[in-house]
């Protein structure tokens, strides 16, 4: 048997002791605890250093470039940029919103243009009259 293994029952042997303290003497217990640590502290020692992930130089660099420079006045980059992409965010909605304003009087204007009733008539407060009897029906 490997060392692992004898490690292993050793680890085991010792938990099944401590499930089985009713009725022990509290010089058996703090044995087991005393043996429990200990198996603790050699698992922990044997244990394989974690590996780092392979990107993991890139992340430490960036965090470094990013979060090391300080803006005016106290201000990081870290606040600045997001508050920089919200507002570019926003104009970017606020130019669409009013292409398609621009667009929906075009549209409405061609209508007018290419309809049979001239413009008067929609300026004639009887016409608007009218026009609401006959959508009411």
């Amino acid at each position: 048997m490997n060392d692992e293994i004898k490690f292993s029952q050793k680890i085991r042997q010792a938990l099944n002791e401590g499930s089985r303290l009713d009725g022990k003497s509290a010089a058996h217990m703090a044995h087991v605890i005393e043996r429990l640590r200990a198996a603790r502290e050699q698992a922990l020692a044997r244990r394989k250093p974690e590996r780092e992930p392979a990107l993991a130089w890139a992340r430490g660099t960036a965090v470094a470039v990013i979060g090391g420079f300080g803006g005016f006045s106290g201000f990081s980059v870290r606040l600045l940029l997001p508050t920089a992409l919200l507002v570019a965010g926003l104009i970017a909605i606020y130019s669409g919103q009013q292409e398609q304003r621009a667009a929906d009087v075009e549209e409405l204007d061609a209508q007018l243009l290419t309809d049979d009733l001239p413009i008067d008539a929609y300026l004639d407060r009887g016409f608007e009259t009218w026009l609401k009897k006959i959508s009411a029906n």
